[in-house]
């Protein structure tokens, strides 16, 4: 069975809230689940303690047992200081759209265009 500690919605719309859960992978998001391992309620501001809330003991319980953490759980891990911090990359987060670049391309045009004139 291929576990995974993830997230489960609950909340009305537009007032998430959810459940931190050991669950197999093969199970919707908000449905059956082995275990609730904490909150997190991403309304509350950053600083505050109650936004994550995780049993650490039952965690690192089913990660022994081979459970996956999702990203976003790897990330509240790492800031837990329970899990190394992994380098992230995501080359095309950084690069500029479309336009901008053509708009980079029309600058660097001019300016050769200019260089050329004098």
């Amino acid at each position: 069975m291929a576990m995974k500690i993830r997230l489960a919605r609950g909340g009305s719309k537009k007032r998430p809230h959810y459940s931190i859960v050991a669950a197999d992978s093969r199970m919707p998001r908000d449905g059956r689940f082995i275990e609730k391992l904490g909150t997190y309620n991403p309304l509350l501001p950053k600083d505050s303690e109650d936004r994550v809330r995780m049993n650490m003991e039952r965690v690192e319980y089913w990660l022994s047992q081979g459970a996956q953490p999702t990203d976003r759980i790897q990330r509240f891990l790492e800031a837990a200081g329970h899990s190394p911090k992994t380098e992230r990359n995501n080359p095309q987060k950084a690069e500029p759209g479309k336009k901008a670049k053509e708009r980079a391309q029309e600058r660097a045009d001019k300016a050769a265009a200019a260089a050329d004139a004098d």
